[in-house]
């Protein structure tokens, strides 16, 4: 994404645009941005295009604010300075224990992911994973793991359908070794997915709604 775009969204996140919408001028923007007042009016508009901001014309004022994609893109900028500067060889990601739909458990329990689980990280998986979401603060932490090579567990082909490839990271919670999941070609989600040779929610005593401390290693 071109810079003038990230900085034209870091300036409506700073005025609170995305929690809300916020009243800003083509004008006022220019003058904030030092640029020219056709310029951040062009900006803007390219902005709506690429569906990075929504606009609100219901009063006389302009009101704009962050949509989705928008802070999205704000969130993987903030993660790769958080790598410059902050990042050495692993992340603390908090999160809330959460039900999953079972999908964790189906792949988990594959053999041809089992025997490489155990060749790679050392120890057979118990056959499902812990779930834990990941709050707002913490979400950029997970385009890091994204954005990170993690160990390479091959995908397959078995009985006509088709397993991707999937990266895991050696983790800790409380000292219980574990590890995340994550599918390679991975999809903007904030529940991470952990397995471990124990079964974690009775290891851990821990059940919905509790909060957990993951530290992840790159």
């Amino acid at each position: 994404m071109k810079p003038q775009y990230l900085q034209t969204l870091k300036q409506i996140a700073l005025m609170g645009g995305i929690h809300d919408f916020v009243a800003l001028s083509s004008a006022g923007l220019g003058r904030t941005m030092s640029i020219s007042q056709q310029s951040a009016s062009k900006r803007i508009l390219e902005l709506l295009d690429m569906g990075l901001v929504s606009r609100d014309l219901g009063t006389r004022a302009q009101r704009l604010n962050l949509t989705k994609e928008g802070v999205e893109a704000l969130t993987r900028e903030y993660a790769d300075y958080k790598k410059i500067f902050e990042l050495k060889d692993r992340l603390t990601i908090s999160g809330t224990v959460a039900t999953g739909l079972g999908e964790g458990q189906y792949y988990v329990q594959q053999n041809e992911y089992k025997v490489q689980f155990e060749e790679k990280l050392w120890f057979e998986p118990y056959e499902g994973t812990l779930n834990i979401k990941v709050g707002t603060s913490e979400v950029f932490k997970l385009n890091i793991l994204e954005d990170s090579d993690g160990i390479l567990i091959k995908g397959f082909e078995s009985k006509g359908r088709t397993f991707g490839d999937v990266k895991c990271f050696p983790a800790k919670m409380r000292n219980v070794e574990c590890a995340v999941i994550m599918p390679v070609r991975s999809h903007h989600t904030d529940v991470l997915e952990v397995i471990s040779k124990h079964h974690l929610r009775s290891t851990l005593d821990v059940e919905d709604g509790n909060i957990v401390e993951l530290t992840v290693f790159l």
